[in-house]
């Protein structure tokens, strides 16, 4: 018999604004509130708090709503203290006290190792900073708005891809912040600011960053003020006229000092954010994997050797392994720059068979691993057969750190350590750590 296609019928949406009961937080730090039993997600909304909101979405099992306004506050809201907060997309906790995000960060931590591994743990101490003026990089949005015959230059608007128009940032190293007004004015008067993709800004220990990506060539003019707004200001100016082609113009190689090594580094390469929790975090990784001086380290998705040249300066012997082959060499050099000589860097797909790689024929005391957000699926499998007495994982995805950890434990691992790293203040991103412990 023949079928018709017939579409489904739209469920209208009552969008008719309703008082309601916050329950908690997501891990994402959006209010949980329940219609008829079901879950309505509303960003901007406090465990505890009434108030009054819009539905936006409606599923079989969970609805969003809108934030209209807050009938009765939580004791732990404060005014967010950045002007563009209600639209910028950068920041999504500042209403909410810098202790309680803390303690959000920890139980929501808690919760998914405990939902996806089974493992309840009483967390570390978590790993906090100054919670302003802490990014060492950010990347401006720009956009010529033909309409007004203005540069929109800013950070993307929240669910959106429109630009908020920011020239002061409070979570932005004082330094680049500085400059952000400035170069503003200097990139709305080029010749062709319709051509202008992005401003990156990165802060060295000895010089800070920018880079402009652009889509055509810039007039000499405008390349001339450029040149000479870097010069005045001690900056290193790169120009980027296509993805990833990196052309140094003026200025200092940039590096970064920390943990007793220098790395240099390039604008496009990847590093921590927050120096200051990224240090402690190193320090913190040494601590909980007790280098010895006789120690054959590990370290996995080793990038520049952010980990890698530390353990260097106490183990017997590092080796590091990383995906890209740019951050291979780069870290080779880094190596060299600090006269260690009993590290080694080497090219893997980290997802394929690593136990049969010349590095790998040996075993390990220690292993580290800090993988990107996807997790370590593949390598984590075969860690057992390296034979180390302790794991450290680091992870900026508490998810995937959670479904991995059930791949350790089923290789006789015990999770003895675990911890919060707030790398991103006034977000609801969460790094963390975890120590596992070869069972005897």
């Amino acid at each position: 018999m023949a079928r018709f296609f017939q579409p489904k019928k739209k469920t209208s949406i009552d969008t008719k604004h309703q008082a309601i009961k916050v329950e908690k937080l997501d891990h994402q730090g959006a209010g949980i509130a329940f219609l008829n039993k079901k879950p309505v997600f509303i960003e901007g909304a406090l465990a505890g708090e009434q108030v009054l909101m819009q539905l936006t979405e409606s599923k079989s099992k969970y609805a969003r709503g809108k934030l209209i306004k807050v009938l009765e506050p939580s004791p732990e809201r404060v005014n967010p203290f950045c002007p563009h907060y209600q639209l910028c997309g950068g920041c999504d906790l500042q209403h909410l006290q810098r202790a309680a995000q803390v303690a959000h960060k920890q139980q929501a931590l808690s919760q998914l190792m405990r939902k996806f591994s089974g493992e309840t743990l009483t967390l570390s101490e978590p790993v906090i900073t100054e919670d302003k003026g802490y990014r060492r990089r950010a990347r401006m949005s720009m956009m010529w708005n033909k309409k007004v015959k203005h540069l929109d230059f800013g950070f993307r608007q929240r669910a959106s891809k429109n630009i908020v128009n920011v020239t002061d940032c409070p979570v932005l190293d004082a330094k680049l912040n500085h400059h952000l007004a400035p170069l503003k004015t200097l990139l709305s008067d080029f010749q062709q600011p319709e051509t202008l993709g992005h401003l990156e800004l990165v802060r060295g220990s000895n010089t800070a960053v920018i880079v402009l990506r652009h889509l055509a060539p810039l007039a000499e003019k405008d390349r001339a003020a450029l040149v000479a707004y870097a010069q005045d200001n001690s900056l290193t100016l790169y120009l980027m006229p296509e993805t990833n082609q990196l052309v140094k113009v003026w200025g200092d190689d940039p590096y970064y000092d920390e943990n007793g090594v220098t790395v240099p580094f390039l604008p496009t390469n990847f590093i921590q954010v927050n120096q200051s929790v990224n240090r402690k975090m190193v320090e913190q990784a040494i601590a909980w994997l007790d280098v010895e001086s006789s120690d054959r380290v590990l370290d996995l998705f080793c990038g520049l050797g952010n980990f890698s040249l530390p353990l260097a300066k106490l183990a017997h012997e590092v080796v590091g392994v990383e995906g890209i082959d740019d951050m291979v060499l780069k870290a080779s050099d880094n190596a060299q720059i600090n006269q260690l000589k009993n590290v080694s860097f080497y090219q893997a797909n980290l997802e394929e068979d690593m136990t049969t790689q010349a590095w790998a024929e040996q075993k390990f005391d220690k292993i580290l691993l800090d993988p990107a957000r996807a997790g370590a699926a593949g390598i984590i499998e075969q860690l057992g057969a390296f034979s180390a007495s302790k794991v450290v994982y680091v992870s900026c995805n508490p998810a995937t750190l959670a479904r991995d950890s059930q791949s350790l434990l089923n290789q006789g691992y015990e999770l003895v350590r675990l911890g919060m790293l707030d790398m991103f203040p006034h977000t609801s991103h969460l790094e963390s750590m975890a120590l596992f412990v070869k069972k005897r």
